[in-house]
């Protein structure tokens, strides 16, 4: 502690909210989707994502993530945001937990759409390190500590350096673990030594999902909870089966379904995300494959390859 009060002089009197217990209770256990958000000419096609979380939830998936990555947020005004996680709230009922992305490089910003999103009634916040503008260790430290202070919902950290140019170093996961709020990570840095390194120092105060399809297994198999997935996306049932072997030990079955798989988990990321699979997706009928600039459609050469794995595992219609 000498060491982190050295880096980190702001730490030494422990914020609102922290704590030094070494149980918290995970926001879910499993496999979560990265829901897309289904556009038409009006903006958010409602009827289309309602008739994806229906099917996401009876396929069994275990959580949903509305407006991260996967689900636009950074082209979602701050109204789209709200009415989103709205009707995420209503038709979701309580089913499963449904996790907001309201993380940002502007703490402010964050802290407001956090707020809104825990008034709403969502179940745990989504907060990605700060990007473009990034900032040091201490910086990030207080920029999570901010809005965990601030709002009544578990957050879990997302750490994906290769969107953001920053990653979030031991030191100070370490440091992040003893606030009581804050009740995860999804860590999609690639790194398995890192993430081996987290587990074993934060595991136990620190819950651990991948943010990466094709590293499920070795990351469960560590001692991570889950997955916060892409793939599961066009196969929910299918990404949720895989977790489930995983928690119950069955690590031949899950190693089995990680690499039936993974030539689709590969695809799904050809090309930035969520292009793919919101390809994908239209092409299996279940929206419009819409984005919004400066993301767009897939070259014809991967969605080619695309398809064609799409109709090897039968999923066209």
């Amino acid at each position: 502690m000498i060491f982190l009060f050295f880096l980190f002089p702001q730490m030494k009197n422990r914020r609102k909210g922290q704590t030094m217990s070494t149980q918290k209770e995970p926001v879910f256990r499993g496999a979560a989707t990265a829901l897309v958000t289904p556009f038409n000419e009006n903006g958010i096609d409602y009827p289309a994502l309602a008739a994806m979380i229906e099917w996401q939830i009876g396929a069994g998936i275990d959580a949903l993530v509305f407006a991260g990555t996967t689900g636009e947020r950074s082209t979602l005004s701050g109204e789209e945001h709200r009415a989103l996680l709205r009707f995420a709230v209503r038709q979701v009922a309580g089913r499963v937990p449904v996790i907001a992305g309201t993380g940002g490089n502007d703490t402010a910003f964050s802290l407001a759409l956090s707020r809104d999103a825990c008034e709403i009634g969502c179940d745990a916040l989504l907060l990605v390190t700060p990007y473009y503008n990034k900032c040091t260790p201490s910086g990030m430290l207080r920029h999570f500590f901010t809005i965990a202070d601030a709002v009544t919902k578990p957050v879990l950290l997302y750490n994906v350096p290769s969107r953001t140019g920053v990653d979030i170093p031991l030191p100070v996961y370490r440091e992040l673990a003893r606030h009581e709020r804050i009740a995860g990570v999804k860590e999609a840095s690639g790194n398995l030594s890192a993430v081996a390194g987290l587990l074993s120092e934060c595991g136990d105060q620190l819950p651990v999902y991948t943010g990466n399809d094709d590293q499920t297994v070795p990351v469960m198999a560590l001692g991570g909870l889950g997955a916060i997935s892409v793939f599961s996306g066009i196969l929910p049932g299918e990404m949720h089966a895989l977790c489930a072997a995983c928690l119950a030990g069955d690590f031949k079955k899950a190693a089995a379904l990680q690499l039936k798989y993974l030539p689709l988990m590969h695809a799904l990321f050809s090309e930035v995300n969520p292009i793919p699979v919101k390809t994908a997706l239209g092409l299996m009928g279940r929206c419009r494959p819409d984005l919004r600039l400066p993301l767009c459609k897939m070259e014809k050469e991967n969605k080619e390859k695309l398809a064609k794995l799409l109709g090897e595992f039968h999923l066209l219609p």
